[in-house]
């Protein structure tokens, strides 16, 4: 008897370990009221704000240079259109069951899990893990051989890069010239260059032992010519040209030192800064700018033209202006260098867009129908676009939609337009005009809304609201993400609403908003 009580005595205390871990695990689970009054208010604009020094955030006066980043974004580049499998035709039924055609091997299921995870839509990509680690328990191994072999990861460096002690060969200066490049360069890249210096074009190897040596029309060309050809290569599409650089060592010295090339680049319209606008070119909506705008642009320049006692012609005084500019910023920020000012400088990119993929959890309500030991978790997803255009004018979405159905339809002929659920260009019907700037070099104008002065490498940006009684202001950053890319980020500062009625501001807070990172669509062309 005194066995059973001990037993019945030692169940109690079990059970009662197990309801104590049971309501600890229920509390801990539990969402609060606050947290849930924080995410429901994520996106209210404060009313009735008044912008002042003492009201912005800290993140506004960070400069551009604290959003960098080492890590490689994610980026969609040459997005295939979804149209496309519904052409007529054998050519049109290929491509449907191409992309109709799911994973099916381990291995496929993992890189459409991360490829998944990438663009924030965590439900498919646990799926897809679930999937591949049933068909293949190794199938982690095999994806990292794949992507990651050994071979791709870097050596250490010798501790004599010169074992042989022979002598570095010294570039000639004659045409190409490495000063002012001391920070810009290391010490083996230096000493690359210096090999490749003395080198020539050689033409392809023949086929065979009695084969005639085929003749190479490159290497008989003078400098200048060449240097001319890949100047224009340069212009008509830049990635060519990087490209052009791995062919053989001569081209690869010859493009990375010769400073007429990259002048090309950088003074042009095509990539360089000849296509930025330091000042609003149209009014919000595309228009051209008010006569009162004109007129007030008109004497700030006529006063400027009084102080030098010179004269321009009308289009003349602004070419000239940019001119000086980047001549002062050549000597004293980028070292002489125009290859390091294209490159740092920042700048717009019109042949993609900048795609942010905001991706947050927020608390459900529990149910009474089921038994639960915690809360269920929300997964919300959605993308904001922001698409930039040669005149001054933006695109500006914010919508649900991937990638892969938003960035083919982001043209200003599809901007409020009669758009039906059946239509593909459905996505743009909440699609808002707008117009972008960025600051200027040294710039002493203090911005009205944040009263901050301005940074170079600040976007502004000026949209629609989703009312005619308001409109957005955007304040972000330029900014790299990845060691070798410059420009491919915009990192947000602050952003706010304008009353037109009232004349009031009020700030959206920034809380899961993540930045901006450009992806080249290979559709957009250069943007022309």
């Amino acid at each position: 008897m005194m066995e059973g009580e001990a037993k019945q005595v030692e169940t109690q205390e079990a059970l009662e370990r197990f309801r104590q871990d049971w309501l600890s695990e229920v509390a801990r689970n539990r969402p609060s009221t606050k947290d849930s009054r924080e995410s429901g208010s994520d996106k209210r604009p404060v009313p009735h704000q008044t912008p002042s020094s003492a009201a912005i955030p800290q993140s506004v006066a960070r400069r551009k240079d604290d959003f960098s980043e080492d890590v490689e974004p994610r980026a969609y580049h040459d997005l295939p259109n979804k149209e496309e499998s519904l052409i007529l035709g054998k050519e049109g039924e290929q491509r449907g069951r191409e992309q109709s055609k799911g994973p099916s091997s381990a291995l496929e299921h993992y890189e459409h899990a991360v490829e998944k995870e990438t663009q924030g839509q965590l439900g498919d990509s646990i799926k897809h893990y679930r999937q591949a680690f049933r068909l293949d328990d190794g199938v982690q191994e095999v994806y990292k051989k794949k992507y990651f072999p050994p071979s791709s990861f870097a050596k250490p460096k010798p501790s004599n890069p010169n074992p042989s002690n022979a002598p570095a060969t010294v570039p000639n200066p004659a045409h190409h010239s490495l000063h002012g490049r001391s920070n810009e360069l290391s010490a083996s890249l230096k000493q690359l260059l210096g090999e490749f210096s003395i080198l020539r074009i050689e033409a392809a190897p023949p086929l065979t032992n009695i084969s005639p040596q085929e003749p190479c029309y490159f290497a008989d060309l003078p400098e200048e010519i060449l240097s001319q050809i890949l100047a224009t290569l340069g212009v008509i599409d830049l990635a060519t040209l990087a490209r052009t650089a791995q062919v053989c060592k001569r081209l690869a010295y010859v493009v990375l030192t010769e400073e007429s090339i990259w002048k090309t680049v950088a003074v042009g319209e095509e990539y360089g800064f000849a296509a930025m606008h330091y000042d609003f070119a149209c009014e919000i909506e595309g228009s051209a700018l008010k006569a009162d705008d004109q007129i007030v642009r008109y004497l700030d320049a006529g006063d400027e033209s009084e102080d030098t006692n010179e004269t321009f012609a009308p289009g003349e005084e602004e070419q000239v202006t940019f001119s000086a500019l980047t001549e002062n910023l050549l000597r004293t920020t980028y070292g002489n260098s125009w290859r390091n000012m294209f490159r740092t400088r920042p700048r717009i990119r019109f042949n993609g867009c900048y795609i942010s993929t905001v991706n947050y959890t927020r608390a459900g309500a529990n149910s009474t129908n089921t038994l639960s030991w915690g809360a269920p978790v929300h997964v919300v997803t959605y993308f904001r676009y922001l698409r930039f255009f040669r005149d001054g004018t933006v695109i500006s979405l914010l919508t649900t939609s991937e990638p892969a159905d938003v960035v083919h339809h982001l043209l200003k002929e599809n901007i409020h337009n009669h758009h039906t659920n059946t239509l593909p260009s459905s996505v743009m019907k909440d699609a808002l005009r707008g117009r972008w700037r960025l600051s200027g070099p040294a710039s002493s104008v203090v911005d009205p809304v944040t009263n901050e002065p301005e940074v170079e490498g600040d976007v502004h940006v000026e949209t629609e609201g989703v009312v005619p009684k308001y409109t957005y202001k955007m304040l972000l950053a330029l900014a790299h993400a990845g060691k070798g890319a410059r420009n491919n980020k915009l990192a947000w500062k602050s952003f706010w609403s304008y009353n037109r009625l009232t004349d009031d501001w009020g700030e959206f807070r920034l809380r899961n908003d993540r930045a901006f990172y450009w992806s080249r669509v290979k559709s957009y062309g250069m943007g022309y």
